[in-house]
């Protein structure tokens, strides 16, 4: 009987490990081993991969079933034994009492009596345990319901991975060589398209603010909530990280290189470029900056920044540099005209150790920067040394000519736009556009 009972308790435990699984639903982070749709750095959400979770049901599916009929098996064993031993009571009695009747007691009499009062406590041990086995059948009833509710969930499941993933994102049909391009051509509607600059050799994906005045801006960073680390690599930063999404809702570089392209290839080759940085802070404040003739070199140059002059914006000059007070040198220190670019594992900087292992992110560094929108996102805003870890330097999302540098910005844009339609519409420079809404 006892071994029937562990052999039972054994097989619970393993449908109640398994009943565990089924419901437990990990969350994703960045995570793959998510139940909903995963982002990818291409672009956009795509098909849920729900497989894994189905295949996981399925592999042991077929095993649950096996205990729970051997489970079945002991239970009815052990009610066989239990009825066996009730009627070999039920005659012990009978036989005792008979033969008290018959007979003038004697010492067998006595040990029947001794006998008797075992069989009184084995009866109440029996008791015991058919109370024990009616709980074991409810939780087999359970159980069983259980596995009836999580083997249609499995053939859902597996109906739905049998069906072709599709992507989720709309990709506008138009192309061009940039954002402006693609809206001198026709297109009104901001979202996702395809670019291909004059010495690209492939096209790529961009998202395209197109505002009610026919201007393309080719966004190529956004900071929004902290969702995506912008502690990468050199590869990290020439390629591009993040996702790009056509609601605008997601955070990304777009990568060193295609800015690169973006700004040694324009629709006219005569037309500079503009930079339009667009910071909101966490009263909701926005401001702006723009720097006319703005380039990025190759990859062979460390991706130098270079522009003309600052073009105007309530936001301030930051990328001039800015006297902190600690150092009569502060202002040339941490300008960022000429500037190469920096990462933790390939430093290009002018300071003897390394700006963007100390503050945490790509960017052009100087010794170290006045501005640095790349850097750690901080929830709320004000943070000190303490906050800024084992370095205690000012790592956050900065541009000090709006916030002090222990003042870390809530979102921040970086994009393009050919200097011969920035005023267009009738807006002058010194107007700026957000997200297509005059500020």
């Amino acid at each position: 009987m006892f071994p029937s009972l562990l052999a039972t308790a054994g097989g619970l435990l393993l449908l109640f490990s398994l009943s565990s699984a089924g419901s437990h639903r990990e969350q994703r982070g960045d995570s793959s081993a998510a139940t909903v749709c995963v982002a990818n750095d291409g672009f956009g959400m795509y098909c849920p991969t729900t497989c894994g979770v189905a295949d996981y049901m399925l592999k042991y599916f077929s095993k649950t079933n096996d205990d729970l009929e051997q489970m079945l098996i002991d239970l009815e064993n052990i009610a066989n034994m239990t009825q066996d031993a009730e009627n070999r009571v039920v005659y012990m009695k009978d036989s005792m009492v008979a033969a008290q009747k018959s007979i003038t007691p004697d010492i067998y009499i006595k040990k029947s009596s001794s006998m008797l009062d075992d069989v009184y406590r084995f009866e109440k041990t029996i008791s015991v345990q058919e109370q024990q086995i009616i709980e074991l059948q409810n939780t087999v009833s359970s159980n069983e319901r259980r596995m009836s509710e999580l083997k249609q969930l499995s053939l859902q499941l597996q109906q739905k991975c049998s069906e072709p993933c599709k992507d989720s994102v709309e990709i506008q049909p138009i192309s061009g060589t940039d954002c402006q391009d693609i809206a001198n051509k026709g297109a009104t509607t901001s979202g996702l398209y395809y670019v291909k600059p004059q010495k690209a050799t492939e096209q790529f994906l961009v998202y395209c603010e197109i505002d009610a005045f026919g201007r393309g801006f080719t966004v190529i960073q956004r900071r929004r909530d902290g969702s995506v680390d912008f502690k990468k690599d050199w590869i990290q930063y020439r390629e591009g990280f993040g996702y790009l999404s056509p609601d605008d809702t997601t955070e990304f570089w777009l990568g060193n290189e295609k800015i690169h392209l973006l700004t040694t290839s324009t629709t006219t080759p005569s037309v500079p470029t503009v930079l339009r940085i667009e910071l909101v802070d966490w009263e909701g404040n926005k401001k702006y900056a723009d720097y006319n003739m703005f380039r990025i070199g190759s990859e062979a140059d460390k991706y130098r920044l270079t522009y003309g002059f600052y073009f105007g914006g309530d936001a301030g000059d930051a990328f001039d540099g800015y006297d902190f007070g600690d150092d009569p040198s502060d202002k040339s220190y941490t300008s960022h005209n000429g500037m190469q670019f920096s990462t933790f594992d390939n430093d290009n900087d002018r300071y003897d150790g390394n700006c963007a292992q100390q503050d945490g992110s790509g960017w052009w560094m100087n010794r170290c920067h006045a501005a640095h929108l790349n850097g750690k996102y901080y929830s709320g805003g004000r943070y000190s040394e303490k906050d800024a870890g084992e370095f205690g330097f000012d790592n956050g999302i900065i541009w000090v000519t709006w916030h002090s540098r222990w003042y870390s910005l809530k979102e921040t844009t970086m994009k393009l736009i050919p200097l011969s339609r920035l005023s267009a519409g009738g807006q002058t420079t010194g107007v700026k556009e957000f997200g297509g809404l005059g500020l």
